[in-house]
């Protein structure tokens, strides 16, 4: 998708909560902090679609209870060259009994391959997320 001549790329964006005061995050290889399961809506999916897949590939969960989609946004992760980002976030709970685990993720995106450490916060989480990725924590509450 383009505006403009500029590239709008679909993303999909999961908070993940347990026991509705825990937010699931990780941190990864060449991350500017913590961030959550998310990714690129392929051509034929619907955000719905992508949220679980991205879900599986990046964190190993399998099975999530019930999903809600919160807000989509426009954001832009930097101005020259444009690129920007339609970006669908979605809520999904769990009932996971780990509290942390490390993930290789699967799948065909530039992060196959990489290994993801994962935790909870407690919501409202106290750090910034990289890529503004808690812009919509606050709908959690």
């Amino acid at each position: 998708m383009a505006c403009n001549g500029v590239p709008y790329v679909q993303k999909a964006c999961a908070y993940i909560t347990r026991n509705e005061r825990e937010l699931l995050v990780f941190e990864g290889p060449d991350h500017d902090g913590l961030q959550v399961p998310k990714g690129t809506v392929e051509a034929d999916e619907q955000p719905r679609t992508a949220v679980l897949r991205e879900i599986a590939e990046e964190s190993g969960l399998g099975a999530v209870g019930a999903l809600a989609h919160l807000t989509t946004d426009t954001w832009t992760r930097r101005r020259s060259p444009p690129k920007r980002y339609v970006r669908h976030f979605s809520r999904a709970t769990v009932h996971e009994p780990c509290n942390r685990w490390t993930h290789t993720v699967t799948g065909d995106g530039d992060e196959n391959g990489h290994e993801f450490e994962y935790s909870w916060v407690d919501l409202p989480p106290r750090d910034e997320f990289a890529l503004g990725l808690d812009d919509y924590v606050h709908l959690l509450e």
